[in-house]
């Protein structure tokens, strides 16, 4: 459970970069020199925390530690960046971007964006949100069935953690032709996988575990046929690639600090499902790093440290 005192230390992280612009690592088609601007044009609502999609999952953490912890004492500086950024005007020009870039952050970002908006369902920054989820929610029924094989990597492409955030959404929002879409998609990619390659993780730059990932969408989904799938998908049970923790030689190098978001989001899929001693030993290693004093760091991990944790 986090207590009160990390929840503040957790909430300054987003703070301090939410409506940070640079440094700023934008992925942006140019058609002409026109579309030559600045990030916070591009982007008005998310154009903070050196990328937009860290950017949607930092609105996520701040939104959710004012959820779980009202008493917080950032609480209204909480409200006031979400009450700057997420406008109606500035959401409007987010979705416009999407209808003129299709695929950007496809679908990474997208799961990212429609667990903001389960997080701020009935909240006044919902309305103004909407427009853009119904964009997204469209653009996702769209794409997955043409998406004939999963991506199955440690970083932000990966299909199942998408999958298991826009199933969360739909079952949060009731919206039954997303959900069915998901589990129809799920079993498809997934549903025959057996004597995953597991010892071959983890990648050099990961912060997911392909094969975690892949079980706790699987759990959400499967139901009493969880337990004879995991056990053909790991026949030797949990293997010591994915029990121990990986190790970060470099925090200032953003790509090797990706393995403290590995430990991070291995946790958490290890507690889901059953592994406890070994997710223990990941949630100590992740925590432990989470406040680095590097921004390479830092502009992203307090997401996962509070997705862990709550």
């Amino acid at each position: 459970m986090l207590a009160l005192e990390q929840a503040s230390t957790l909430a300054a992280l987003p703070l301090a970069c939410l409506q940070r612009e640079y440094p700023n690592k934008i992925d942006h088609v140019l058609y002409g020199v026109a579309d030559v601007q600045a990030p916070r044009v591009l982007h008005p609502a998310f154009y903070g925390c050196f990328d937009w999609h860290s950017a949607v999952h930092g609105h996520w953490t701040l939104a959710r530690l004012l959820r779980r912890f009202p008493q917080l004492p950032e609480a209204a500086a909480i409200r006031a960046v979400l009450d700057a950024n997420l406008t109606a005007p500035n959401l409007a020009a987010e979705r416009a971007y999407f209808q003129g870039r299709p695929t950007f952050e496809r679908m990474y970002g997208w799961a990212w964006l429609l667990e903001l908006a389960s997080e701020l369902h009935e909240t006044p920054w919902a309305p103004a949100l909407q427009p853009l989820v119904d964009e997204i929610v469209a653009r996702t029924c769209e794409f997955l069935p043409k998406q004939t094989s999963p991506i199955r990597t440690g970083v932000h492409p990966n299909t199942a953690f998408a999958l298991a955030l826009v199933l969360d959404h739909a079952r949060a929002t009731r919206h039954a032709r997303l959900e069915a879409l998901v589990v129809e998609r799920a079993l498809a990619y997934f549903a025959d996988d057996a004597d995953y390659p597991a010892h071959l993780e983890p990648g050099g730059e990961d912060f997911f575990s392909p094969a975690l990932l892949e079980a706790d969408l699987m759990r959400r989904i499967l139901g009493d046929d969880f337990g004879p799938w995991l056990r053909a998908f790991l026949p030797r049970g949990l293997p010591a690639t994915l029990a121990t923790p990986a190790h970060v030689s470099d925090r200032s190098d953003p790509k090797l600090a990706h393995l403290d978001g590995l430990n991070l989001s291995r946790a958490w899929c290890l507690r889901a499902l059953g592994f406890d001693d070994a997710a223990d030993a990941h949630a100590r290693e992740g925590l432990a790093h989470v406040t680095t004093g590097d921004y390479a760091g830092e502009h992203w991990l307090a997401t996962f440290a509070v997705y862990l944790t709550t």
